[in-house]
């Protein structure tokens, strides 16, 4: 589907302010996030995309224990927690977010995880502004999995608000997750959610 010409409108700033509160007021349906100053509607998920993540789940629980993967919780990111993301993933220390609001701090997130949806804006928002985002908020580990290539990218290394590494793998590859994380992930299960 091709963007319309509304999409190449220049959005208005945000303050973190208003946006918390227009993310209070609006209908539990709608998941919005606040990347670069900008509002966002992240899309609702398909069938393939919450199997994809409770398989991730899984492999998370069994290499790790001693970890949780959050699914969608509020993360303050950006450099001065100026953002707002709700990654379909945050791992973290198990009970790390026990006690938090609604939007909880990015220190102690181990990787944010996030499974592109099949909708116009993912490159922008998954393959660009988020990595951004999730690095200067230091956050060791950023995982995408681009149902649209069938790959998965590892961010690691964040420095100066960039990820220094990024390596690529095809669903079916032994995908290695650094430290902190040190897990590595059987993919041949994804080449059944491939279009």
């Amino acid at each position: 589907m091709a963007p319309s010409t509304a999409d190449h409108v220049p959005h208005a700033q945000l303050s973190v302010e208003d946006f918390e509160q227009l993310a209070r007021t609006s209908p539990e349906t709608v998941t919005l996030e606040l990347i670069n100053g900008k509002l966002a509607v992240k899309p609702g998920r398909d069938g393939d995309h919450g199997t994809i993540f409770t398989w991730l789940l899984r492999q998370c629980m069994q290499h790790r224990p001693d970890l949780d993967l959050h699914p969608e919780q509020g993360l303050m990111v950006e450099a001065y927690r100026q953002g707002r993301a709700r990654p379909d993933g945050a791992l973290a220390p198990r009970r790390h977010f026990a006690g938090q609001g609604e939007w909880a701090p990015a220190e102690g997130v181990l990787m944010t995880v996030e499974v592109t949806s099949y909708d116009h804006d993912t490159d922008r928002r998954d393959r660009s502004e988020k990595p951004h985002g999730y690095a200067a908020a230091g956050i060791p580990v950023y995982l995408l999995i681009d149902r649209e290539s069938g790959t998965l990218v590892v961010h690691s290394e964040p420095a100066k608000g960039r990820y220094r590494q990024q390596h690529s793998y095809d669903y079916g590859d032994a995908v290695p997750l650094p430290g902190p994380v040190d897990i590595t992930l059987d993919t041949e299960e994804l080449k059944n959610y491939a279009r």
